[in-house]
């Protein structure tokens, strides 16, 4: 488990904070839920980033209040695309329309989610999925639900019979990184059963702490990418390190979340 998440930050009234938070998301996937339908047509890089922020702004008209009401004092993070360490005190980290461009592309992988971070640490976070319903919850030693259910990661214990899955770089990233998730893929095509690449990260992640997925691997990353993910996939009882087994923090290079079993495996497969 990751020195990060190794936490006792929780307090009871983070209970009803966590229902709070519920509630704020649930109304922000309502909203984009409305804006969905047929596919966003643009023709420029600018028509693109104006279609994102629109589905970004709608979200955040509900989001920003809503979250600030809860925790007045908390600063907030708003830039799916930041990554590395927060100043100290608590943060809210917010991805109003996780996989915008599924969205955009009226494909149904796309989320609101919402994680409070105290000193560097994810304390809660809600992630929704406004097409199904579905709301997954994580309370740091609380453990993680689906709507309300309890979930666990996959028993596996081998990578050969595993499902595996890996976001794709992001837009002008590093050539260095782009090689590296290449490589990354042809490795585990070798070594893993079902190798499975998309966006958004979240959603990959929720799989991982639900069982359905066995490992999610990154390069680089982005703290709303990840902090959602790592904390429902630790309070399922999974394993979260870098590709190289070392503690994560949002300032890592990369990223590992897999069941126990499999973990070492997925290390030593990234490591090659």
């Amino acid at each position: 488990m990751s020195d990060l998440l190794q936490t006792t930050g929780a307090t009871a009234s983070d209970a009803d904070l966590l229902s709070g938070t519920v509630t704020a998301v649930r109304a922000a996937g309502s909203v984009l839920r409305e804006r969905f339908g047929d596919v966003v047509p643009y023709g420029t890089r600018e028509e693109l980033m104006r279609a994102l922020a629109a589905n970004d702004d709608a979200a955040l008209d509900i989001l920003r209040p809503g979250l600030t009401r809860l925790r007045p004092d908390a600063g907030w993070v708003e830039d799916e695309l930041d990554g590395g360490e927060l100043p100290p005190g608590e943060w809210w980290v917010v991805d109003p329309a996780e996989g915008n461009v599924n969205h955009l592309h009226a494909l149904p992988d796309w989320a609101v989610t919402a994680t409070l971070v105290r000193d560097n640490r994810p304390v809660l976070t809600v992630v929704h999925l406004p097409l199904t319903g579905e709301t997954y919850t994580a309370l740091t030693g609380a453990g993680a639900h689906l709507d309300g259910r309890p979930l666990r990661v996959s028993p596996a214990a081998d990578l050969g019979l595993s499902i595996v899955a890996t976001s794709q770089a992001r837009p002008d990233e590093d050539e260095e990184v782009v090689r590296r998730v290449g490589s990354s893929i042809t490795a585990m095509l070798f070594d893993a059963l079902v190798v499975r690449t998309a966006v958004p990260a979240t959603l990959h992640l929720v799989n991982v702490a639900a069982g359905r997925t066995d490992a999610f691997w990154q390069f680089a990353g982005a703290r709303a990418d990840l902090l959602p993910g790592a904390l429902l996939v630790t309070e399922a009882g999974g394993r979260i390190s870098d590709a190289e087994g070392r503690p994560w923090t949002p300032g890592s290079g990369s990223f590992l979340a897999a069941a126990p079993g499999v973990h070492a495996e997925a290390v030593a497969t990234l490591s090659r």
